[in-house]
């Protein structure tokens, strides 16, 4: 699996790939495609979001829970959807928040998100695969172990990092951030079950470009074309 790791990504994660977990989370990749279930994403996609935003690149960080697990959907980012499929309802509501927040943003045609992650957004999952329409199915099988030291990488060995955090799954990562060097932005989760709740309204896109002005580095783009 580390094969599939950029370079840079390789010097802070690749000694995560000799441990016991991760070798156990290899087994039961393996025991689940002998046994026939469907893996989403393709294997090949599975850390693209280290290689559309390698380490030193990484301005932003949007932390989704679980890969998308209908067909076709997931391709390795968080809430991204492949062009041509149907944009999630989350995805919905953090475009709808983008319209309001972001003057001119026009609402998308489709949910492919690797325009933010080419330009320094890590949209990075906890868990990076999952089992065909059963969502939650990779979970505490290793990945968090292996997404946690992601996180904890970045908080160490770079600074003036934005951590968009929304709901309380991804605002329990908060312990592995330094705050004192890094930016936490803080907000419901964009489902239709709590987007109504502190989500829309949040501006955290436009906090985010704000904060990188300030540092001195270029905004996101936030427009998907």
């Amino acid at each position: 699996m580390a094969a599939n790791l950029p370079l840079s990504w390789k010097t802070h994660l690749d000694s995560e790939f000799e441990k016991d977990y991760m070798l156990q989370l290899k087994t039961f990749l393996a025991s689940e495609k002998q046994n026939g279930f469907a893996i989403f994403p393709k294997n090949e996609e599975v850390f693209n979001a280290f290689n559309h935003t390698p380490f030193d690149a990484v301005k932003i960080v949007i932390l989704g829970q679980d890969p998308y697990h209908g067909v076709g959907q997931a391709h390795g980012l968080s809430f991204s959807v492949r062009k041509g499929v149907t944009i999630p309802p989350s995805l919905q509501n953090i475009y709808k928040e983008l319209q309001t927040d972001i003057p001119g943003f026009q609402y998308p045609p489709h949910g492919e998100l690797t325009q933010w992650a080419d330009q320094g957004v890590l949209l990075l999952n906890a868990t990076l695969t999952v089992r065909l329409s059963q969502a939650g199915s990779h979970q505490n099988k290793g990945w968090e172990q292996f997404t946690d030291q992601a996180i904890a990488s970045l908080s160490e060995h770079r600074e003036g990092l934005i951590f968009m955090l929304w709901g309380r799954f991804a605002q329990n990562k908060i312990p592995l951030i330094n705050t004192n060097k890094h930016h936490v932005l803080k907000a419901a989760h964009p489902s239709p079950f709590s987007a109504y709740n502190g989500f829309f309204g949040c501006k955290h896109f436009s906090k985010a470009n704000e904060i990188l002005v300030q540092q001195g580095k270029s905004p996101i783009d936030w427009q998907i074309k």
